[in-house]
């Protein structure tokens, strides 16, 4: 059971377009998972259109554009204007990785084509969103691994697409959206491995072993 979810001021800027790309995409896939938060979106898009639409009808108009509107509301009432065409999702996209196939939520599908980097048990594929300092990636840990202890200089999004992973504060299963900054020191482990969409703004900081070792690992993660 999904347990950590986008606050209700996050799911409120999703509905009304103001997401830079990177957490769009979180939100909708989170969305895709969890049925609650997609019935909070879709009260919310009602909620801002209703509003959008009243804001409308109070702005003063010419006499023109009144007769533009009533025309237009009369055409929807007989019919006449042709309803837009419905589009359809993509067809399923798998991406292989570690020797796994995974299937990517609607709104990841366009990025199946993607290059992976890799070290150890983990591998990541850097999405081209082109954010300036921060970066969204495909994040997989191979079966029994481990992202070694570290805190965030940043900010960080991780959203579980696949498998499940443990820290020190719990276990996470598909759907957990998870956000956190410098104030959480974790040790990140995967018994059957897991596949994840993270959003950065800032390496990681490792705390513990020897740092020049881990900057390789730093390097793949962020």
């Amino acid at each position: 059971m999904i347990k950590h979810h986008p606050s209700d001021e996050l799911l409120l800027a999703h509905a009304g377009g103001e997401l830079p790309a990177s957490m769009t995409i979180a939100v909708a896939a989170h969305c895709e998972m969890c049925d609650t938060c997609a019935e909070k979106v879709a009260q919310y898009e009602i909620t801002l259109s209703d509003s959008a639409f009243d804001e409308t009808l109070n702005v003063e108009t010419s006499e023109s554009d009144s007769a533009v509107f009533a025309t237009m509301m009369a055409a929807i009432t007989r019919g006449d204007i042709t309803p837009v065409t419905k589009m359809t999702a993509s067809p399923e996209a798998h991406i292989d990785v570690a020797g796994e196939r995974y299937t990517l939520p609607v709104a990841l599908r366009r990025y199946y084509q993607l290059g992976w980097s890799s070290v150890g048990s983990i591998s990541r594929a850097r999405l081209p969103l082109n954010e300036g300092d921060t970066r969204a990636s495909l994040l997989h840990i191979g079966m029994n691994g481990t992202v070694p202890s570290h805190t965030h200089k940043g900010m960080e999004l991780t959203l579980l697409l696949s498998g499940h992973f443990e820290d020190e504060k719990g276990t996470y299963v598909p759907g957990d959206f998870i956000i956190l900054d410098g104030s959480t020191n974790h040790t990140p482990h995967t018994h059957d491995g897991c596949l994840c969409y993270t959003v950065a703004d800032a390496p990681l900081h490792f705390t513990k072993g020897v740092s020049q070792l881990l900057n390789a690992v730093g390097r793949v993660i962020y």
